[in-house]
């Protein structure tokens, strides 16, 4: 897929960040890009860190682009669609970002373009997201290859069917949360045994992304890196009992599913 433009309808930091993505990674070049929004402030933040034109008309950028992407709240959502529709072609892919906004809603608005359903993650921001997509029906082998590859400079992307955004949502959406409240945690049992606070929500945060990295890159399974740190009678395996002990896994799983059943509930409400 040969793409001359990328447009942002809403300037925020997701968008920002996806932005930065793709111009740092040589992906798209800043003179490439346009956004709208508006608010002043978003435009001027998303000029200063991208380099990017910015607009208030969010007509500009669909006439200037050949990719859309919607990056808007969820409320403003129905307005930006019918304002869109009026100028939108088939030549024209929109990605949207928009939490909880499902495909049927984004091709019932605006039939005759194509369509992507991306459900984001906050760690975008520092270009470790983690993201899951859907294809619309009139989406091409190109058009997804495209949005993947874009969705990459900011972290890894996965296609996946619709109805599983769901749990996409449960897992990496709602996960940074998880993993902040573990290094807050893991933080406080080095503070309870007197390491100063800083150094222990360093050596947590660090400890967190060095053993995620160690999963992406090894491509060993978790239980298998977990046995091989745990010696006989030693440190992790007394520490792995107290976290067996508590039930960690069956809470963890418990919030992947609750989030997920929240974010069912939420879609049919949409």
């Amino acid at each position: 897929m040969s793409v001359q433009k990328i447009g942002f309808i809403g300037a925020g930091k997701m968008a920002t960040a996806l932005a930065k993505g793709v111009i740092n990674s040589g992906f798209a070049a800043a003179e490439d890009l346009l956004a709208s929004d508006s608010f002043a402030d978003s435009r001027s933040a998303f000029e200063k860190q991208t380099g990017s034109r910015t607009t208030e008309n969010n007509l500009d950028v669909l006439k200037a682009a050949d990719v859309v992407i919607l990056a808007v709240k969820p409320q403003v959502l129905g307005d930006v669609l019918t304002e869109l529709s009026k100028e939108a072609t088939a030549e024209h892919l929109f990605v949207s970002i928009v939490a909880g906004a499902k495909l049927e809603t984004l091709q019932r608005a605006i039939p005759e373009s194509r369509h992507v359903r991306v459900m984001p993650n906050t760690p975008a921001i520092v270009q470790l997201g983690a993201a899951g997509f859907s294809c619309g029906t009139k989406v091409t082998s190109d058009d997804a290859t495209f949005v993947q590859e874009m969705l990459e400079t900011v972290g890894l992307a996965l296609n996946v069917p619709e109805h599983l955004l769901d749990v996409v949502t449960g897992l990496s959406g709602s996960g940074p949360a998880y993993v902040f409240e573990m290094i807050e945690a893991l933080s406080d049992g080095a503070v309870l045994m007197g390491l100063p606070r800083a150094a222990a929500t360093q050596l947590a945060a660090q400890t967190l992304l060095g053993a995620a990295k160690m999963v992406l890159e090894t491509g060993e399974h978790p239980g298998a890196l977990k046995d091989a740190v745990t010696s006989p009678g030693g440190t992790t395996i007394a520490g792995l009992h107290q976290l067996e002990r508590g039930g960690l896994r069956g809470i963890l799983m418990n919030a992947v599913q609750a989030a997920t059943e929240k974010s069912k509930e939420l879609g049919q409400k949409s």
